[in-house]
């Protein structure tokens, strides 16, 4: 595999890590990093929230439509 020291023109695209995966320890992480772990998490729960909601909205006016 290639690395970014291999591409002098930048255009491989860069591979992040996750910021945080279900499960993993925690043992190495600050008290900061565990803060902001627990703030991307709400940010990912408040947008799964949302497509729930959309999708739901979706479902029932499909049901009320093909209920008619």
């Amino acid at each position: 595999m290639a690395s970014a020291d291999d591409d002098p023109f930048g255009l491989m695209p860069v591979k992040k890590k996750p910021a945080h995966e279900i499960g993993q320890l925690l043992d190495t992480l600050s008290v900061g990093e565990i803060d902001e772990r627990i703030e991307l998490l709400k940010e990912e729960i408040a947008r799964l929230a949302l497509a729930r909601t959309q999708k739901e909205a979706s479902k029932n006016a499909a049901d009320a439509f093909f209920k008619s």
